[in-house]
This record gives C-alpha cells, sequence and structure tokens, in this order.
C-alpha cells in the first residue's frame, strides 16, 4: 500500500481531528506533525495540552452531538482520532458509515470502549476471555443486590469514567452507601450505571501495548505499574513476566484488539497472578501508563500510533533498556502554577522530563512526568522517583 502526505493548508493536506487534548493527545500531535500532517484539536475547554501544538482548535463537548458533528462538517478531517472516552460515538458512526473520514480504530470499537460494560460483555460473553467476578446496576437497589452477589471486599466504578473518578472498594457494609453516591458523582456523562467487582488478589498487572497497523499487529514489552485509586502513579517497562504468563497475555491482547479492529496503539489492561491472566479493560488509544515507552523504546507509543493511523509501516520495537515514568502530581487551586529546581532535577544521566502546559489545577491534577533509564527496574524507578520528587511547585 502506497501513503502519500500532502502540504498543511492546501488542498493536499492530510487532516486529522484529535478529539481531546490532554497530554497524551499533545504527544500524538507531535507525531504527526513530524510528518506534515494538519492537525486540528479539540477539548472542552481553552489551552488545553494537544491545543498548544496543534495548528487550530476548537472548545467543544465532544458529548455534544450536534457541536461535533458542525466542527467534523466544517473540518472535513481525513482521519478522526479519539483521545477520551466521552465523545458522542454515534456521531462518529455516522460519517463512518457514510464514508466521510476514517475513525481510529473504528466508531464500533470506539462506542464499545466508552463504557465498561459493552468492553467487558465483548471480553468475558463473546470471547471467552478470564476476567474478575462482575454485575452491573442502575439503581442503588440492585447496586446493593450486586454488591450482595459478588460479595465483599469489591470494586465500584462507573461504567464511564477515568483516571480513578469514582472509583472505590467496600470492605464492609458501611462503605456501601457512600460508594455509590461516589460513583454516581464520578461518571463521565454524570449519574448513571456502575460495575461491581469482584476484588483480585493479583501479583502485579500490565499494560499489554498492542498496534494494529497495514502490516498485522505487533506488542511492545509488557509494562508494570502502580495505581492508586484507579489512577496511574508510575509504570516501567520491562515487567517480568514468565513464558506461560506473556503468551497468556499476547493471546489476550490480540484476541480483544482483532475484535474490535482497526489501526492504532490500544492499551490492554490485565491482572497477572502467577501464570494465569485476567483482562481487565482495553483502551483503543495510547495509554498513560505508556508513557514510560517515551525514553524505554526506539519509537514511542506515541510514534507508534501516528505510524499506524496514517497507514506506514511499523518495523521491530526496539527497547532500549530497563525505564520507568513516575507522575508529578500538583493538588491545589490556581491558574498559575510554575515549577522550579529543574536543573538539579535533571541532573542525571539518563533521565527526562515531560510538563503537560496545563492552564491550571483545581484539587489535584497530574500535571508532568519524570521518566528515567537504568541498569534494572529498581534503578530506573528510582531515577524517575527521583526526578519527580525534586521538581519544586508554586501556585
Amino acid at each position: 500500500m502506497s501513503v502519500s502526505i500532502g502540504t498543511p493548508f492546501t488542498d493536499t493536506a492530510k487532516k486529522v481531528l484529535l478529539c481531546g487534548s490532554g497530554e497524551l493527545g499533545k504527544e500524538v500531535v507531535i507525531e504527526l506533525q513530524r510528518y506534515g500532517v494538519e492537525v486540528i484539536a479539540l477539548d472542552a475547554y481553552a489551552d488545553a495540552p494537544a491545543m498548544q501544538v496543534a495548528d487550530r482548535s476548537h472548545i467543544v463537548s465532544m458529548l455534544d452531538a450536534e457541536e461535533l458533528r458542525r466542527v467534523i462538517k466544517l473540518e472535513k478531517p481525513d482521519i478522526v482520532v479519539p483521545e477520551v472516552e466521552a465523545i458522542a460515538t454515534d456521531v462518529l458512526a455516522e460519517f463512518e458509515q457514510a464514508k466521510a473520514c476514517t475513525i481510529i480504530p473504528t466508531a464500533r470499537a470506539t462506542q464499545l470502549t466508552m463504557n465498561r460494560e459493552g468492553i467487558r460483555r465483548l471480553a468475558a460473553e463473546e470471547l471467552g476471555l478470564k476476567t474478575s467476578p462482575f454485575a452491573f446496576a442502575e439503581t442503588e437497589v440492585e447496586f446493593e443486590r450486586a454488591v450482595q452477589t459478588i460479595g465483599m471486599p469489591c470494586v465500584v466504578k462507573p461504567i464511564m469514567s477515568s483516571s480513578g473518578k469514582g472509583q472505590s472498594t467496600i470492605q464492609s457494609d458501611e462503605d456501601i452507601s457512600r460508594a455509590w453516591a461516589y460513583a454516581q458523582e464520578g461518571g463521565r456523562a454524570g449519574k448513571g450505571k456502575v460495575i461491581v467487582e469482584g476484588f483480585v488478589a493479583f501479583d502485579y498487572e500490565i499494560t499489554q501495548l498492542t498496534v494494529r497497523h497495514s502490516g498485522g499487529t505487533s506488542f511492545c514489552d509488557p509494562i508494570g505499574h502502580v495505581q492508586v485509586s484507579g489512577d496511574y502513579r508510575e509504570s516501567w517497562q520491562p515487567q517480568p513476566m514468565s513464558e506461560k504468563a506473556r503468551g497468556k497475555a499476547l493471546r489476550y491482547s490480540q484476541s480483544i484488539t482483532d475484535a474490535l479492529g482497526g489501526w492504532g496503539v490500544f492499551g490492554v489492561e490485565l491482572f497477572i497472578i502467577g501464570d494465569e491472566v485476567l483482562f481487565s479493560e482495553v483502551s483503543p488509544r495510547p495509554h498513560d501508563t505508556g508513557m514510560v515507552t517515551m525514553i524505554s523504546q526506539d519509537l514511542s507509543q506515541f510514534a507508534l500510533h501516528a505510524r499506524a493511523i496514517l497507514g506506514l509501516p511499523i518495523p521491530q520495537i526496539r527497547q532500549v533498556g530497563p525505564s520507568a515514568s513516575h507522575v508529578i502530581l500538583v493538588e491545589g487551586d490556581s491558574t498559575g502554577v510554575s515549577f522550579g529546581n529543574l536543573n538539579n532535577a535533571l541532573g542525571a544521566p539518563d533521565t527526562q522530563l515531560r510538563l503537560f502546559g496545563k492552564p491550571g489545577v483545581a484539587g489535584q491534577r497530574r500535571m508532568g512526568v519524570a521518566l528515567g533509564r537504568g541498569d534494572s527496574i529498581i534503578d530506573a524507578r528510582d531515577k524517575a522517583s527521583r526526578v519527580s520528587a525534586a521538581v519544586t511547585v508554586s501556585m
């Protein structure tokens, strides 16, 4: 297949519309523009990270079907790339069906992964992948019944949320009412259905980055990570695994991404218990834990995503050494955050830093990530942690 890319701002331009403009989208935009792609970024607030590097942007709620439809008709993109789950996916399906543009990876994939119910039913009921016990509930009465059926401890999540919003663990009867209220507050589309999952005493969890492209399917080395209340704090690559567990992880990832179809990077989240693998979730886009690939691989997940969606070849992915990432988490209320002590933070060899440029913080927000490469995973994690801790924040 021959791929051609024209000149930005002319009739020959290859145009990509990015739905969601966070830190992951920012890196995708940078990689797309290396190929001369014209990029338009969307988000619900001004000056989001990807907007700062895109050719132009629109402030729009992507859950507003009419507004999303209006922007797509206005811009006439060749490719639409969702960076978040909260999108009016029926609109994407309309444009895909009309063959007006390519939806990454597919409109069906965006619809299924927009909520945890669609993807969990696909994995467990259609593909037969092992998962933790689960039940869905739409009302508080159904929720209480689901908790008793699944048993305690159990984990509660809105079917539409990210970064741990609305997620909590129920340890006893006293937690049930609080968990329901918190889940209703944390959903991306407001109140609604939740998933109740049996607590899994896993040995570790991984993200298996899987790349579907014109030449087939490629896999990155497994990424281990630490989450707090469902939100990523640290990641490292490669995560040591037994050969059996590694083989099963690849088969699970191939199965779920083949079912979703299309091209691009998928972040498949899996629980590992000895040699056993349980499916957790999948994101049809680069994954926050995959930010480690900016230092661990010759081609980051963002470079791989750009290549895949443009129909360009994916060579053998080269892992360049034990590497880790550690987030820079800021808590407070400010539209004027400053970062200091950067000379000291970046004084060690094989360390890097990404400051996302988010316009403000209200509460707790991920504002950057520290990266380190070392002789071992322990060494790399220590480097990344030291860089993150050395960065000072003023507001």
